[in-house]
């Protein structure tokens, strides 16, 4: 089960106590006792793997090790470990104890979700000219503890979206290495698939019905992975009575979910263009002409169609080095 929105609960590590000890050394006299050792912190660390999240699915509580108390003879306390949460790259963490948030965007990022606490000072670090035997020591400071919601937003530089069963994932394994499950019926695909072409990251997001935005089919949960997507592939099926008004649909619910998101370069593509006769498919783009509507053709069992879908990939891929220069 594909998990993208999950909350759970973390506290980092206590520090130890201080000890209270006297030097056992034959003609040494003192205080002797040990600090206590520091609690372990509490990071998030992002990582390439998109279903990673289910490994928080039944355990929502979090702790790493306290410190060790110190001890006589000088010894301090060990410092516990640090505890490490791996969260997939797009993944917003938002802090629901201080309301505040922000997001892992790379592999290998890594921020501090909790401290651990203060080891404690032991009688040692009391010791004065005026207090030769001291008897005061601390106990350590407690960890913070914080509730924390992790929500996965993809981060993709193609997003296919469209109704469903218009051959998203079919284009997707197409151009790719992915290999997403492809069937004649609605709903197939009921979780993001990513797929790399050269150094373009695209992303099949499951189909989305009329009323999503307000929960129906499947809802919200994938809308929100439109948001990181830089650019848009609408696809539209070739045997769709009424392409504009399957065009329509899409569009609502991105502007009713995120205005923004209608802001997005798009393009729109009719897909399974083998499955009608060629005057028929003439006449359905030439209406999408009429709406100021640009629709390229494409069908998987066509090599040239495709070819010209990569040629698009070929030029974004360029304008993407453009921009890291």
């Amino acid at each position: 089960m594909f998990i993208d929105d999950i909350t759970i609960k973390v506290r980092a590590g206590s520090g130890g106590r201080g000890a209270v000890a006297f030097n056992k050394n034959l003609h040494q006299y003192g205080p002797a006792g040990g600090s206590g050792g520091e609690g372990g912190d509490v990071y998030v660390e992002g990582v390439s793997n998109l279903g990673i999240l289910s490994k928080y699915r039944f355990s929502k509580e979090f702790y790493s090790e306290n410190g060790q108390d110190g001890r006589g003879q000088f010894c301090d306390g060990i410092n516990a470990e640090d505890l490490t949460l791996y969260v997939p790259v797009g993944t917003v963490i938002h802090n629901l104890t201080t309301g505040s948030s922000f997001d892992i965007t790379s592999i290998g990022e890594r921020v501090l979700l909790a401290r651990g606490g203060r080891g404690g000072k032991g009688n040692f670090l009391f010791r004065s000219s005026t207090n030769t035997a001291p008897r005061q020591f601390k106990f350590g400071t407690e960890g913070e503890a914080y509730i924390f919601r992790f929500e996965l937003k993809l981060i993709a530089d193609v997003g296919f979206i469209g109704l469903p069963n218009v051959g998203k994932s079919s284009l997707l394994n197409e151009l790719t290495a992915a290999k997403s499950k492809v069937a004649n019926y609605s709903f197939t695909t009921l979780e993001p698939n990513l797929g790399v072409y050269f150094e373009l990251i695209l992303a099949d997001i499951p189909g989305l019905i009329e009323g999503a935005s307000g929960g129906k089919g499947l809802g919200i949960k994938f809308l929100r992975h439109i948001e990181r997507t830089n650019i848009l592939f609408h696809i539209i099926s070739a045997e769709s009575v009424d392409p504009y008004a399957d065009y329509r649909v899409i569009r609502k619910e991105l502007g009713a979910y995120n205005k923004t998101l209608l802001k997005k370069k798009e393009y729109v593509f009719f897909s399974k263009s083998d499955m009608i006769v060629p005057a028929e498919l003439k006449k359905k783009i030439s209406l999408l002409k009429k709406r100021k509507l640009t629709a390229r053709v494409f069908s998987i069992h066509d090599f040239e169609s495709i070819e010209k879908v990569k040629k698009i990939l070929r030029a974004l891929i360029k304008k993407k080095y453009k921009k890291l220069k």
